[in-house]
């Protein structure tokens, strides 16, 4: 795995919006990633996230056509708090340095991870923006999208706005079904041309919570899996929205409180560790 980025990584990432690293696991890291998230989202069966009966493909209240969606990409969320062999994986120490190293913040906690599979034929996924849907407010929390499969532009490799995460808010649009409706709400950003990302399986990219993204649909008969973390920087503060959280968890916490629960956002990086 690689443990570190380059200055010029770190530029490109802070220019644009997102990176992509080559190679990031080697053939056999590949291998156990492969094995571990197969077999976790395998014993999850269908269920979106710990404490929730919904399963993927279902209306989960977020998005009114849950036929639609549910036919997107299969999304299991937290696959880190069921399956002790993901967790090792996400709360990889190597992986939060990299994430903090991009952001240039201090210290990183995962918000969520979620296993996305395109099945054979999925629908697109509309360019979006992710940040404005976490209980938290935070410029530069980012993500990690580990591809298992090769993505392609034939079975729905990421897109991204080049420079969008200058210029977007936290107000949530949403993800619709046309992919030129996030441009309604920011029309300067509708002639820079985007950019793909094809990948080898095993190569990642690491991008800005507030940066437009989005995939094409898989035009081929085989799926596009992918293992994607959410990462939010050390210090951040909830801002009233539920999202991911349970309902216990959010009776407990107000508009302002730190989300630095060990069990639900541990801390897996920061630089006093050094």
């Amino acid at each position: 795995m690689r443990e570190r980025v380059s200055q010029h990584e770190i530029d490109s990432y802070q220019e644009n919006g997102f990176v992509v690293i080559n190679d990031f696991l080697d053939a056999k890291e590949l291998g156990t990633w492969r094995e571990t998230v197969f077999k976790a989202v395998e014993d999850r069966a269908g269920v979106k996230m710990p404490g929730s009966m919904t399963k993927t493909g279902e209306d989960d209240g977020i998005n009114a056509d849950a036929d639609y969606y549910g036919k997107v990409f299969d999304q299991i969320i937290n696959l880190w708090q069921t399956d002790a062999g993901v967790k090792d994986l996400i709360l990889d120490q190597r992986i939060g340095r990299i994430a903090a190293d991009l952001a240039e913040v201090d210290g990183i906690r995962p918000w969520h991870d979620q296993a996305l599979f395109k099945r054979p034929w999925a629908n697109p996924t509309a360019w979006h923006v992710d940040s404005p849907f976490w209980s938290f407010h935070h410029r530069k929390a980012l993500s990690i999208w580990i591809a298992l499969d090769d993505a392609t532009v034939e079975n729905g490799s990421l897109f991204f706005v080049p420079g969008s995460h200058k210029h977007t808010t936290f107000e949530n649009y949403g993800i619709g079904k046309n992919m030129d409706a996030i441009f309604d709400h920011y029309p300067n950003l509708k002639t820079v041309n985007p950019v793909s990302a094809p990948l080898k399986a095993g190569s990642c990219t690491f991008h800005n919570g507030l940066c437009i993204h989005g995939a094409g649909p898989n035009m081929t008969a085989r799926p596009r899996r992918a293992m994607t973390c959410a990462f939010m920087p050390d210090g951040s503060t909830f801002n009233g929205i539920k999202n991911i959280l349970t309902e216990d968890y959010v009776k407990t916490l107000k508009i302002g409180d730190m989300l630095n629960n060990e069990g639900q956002n541990p801390l897996i990086y920061h630089r006093t560790q050094e």
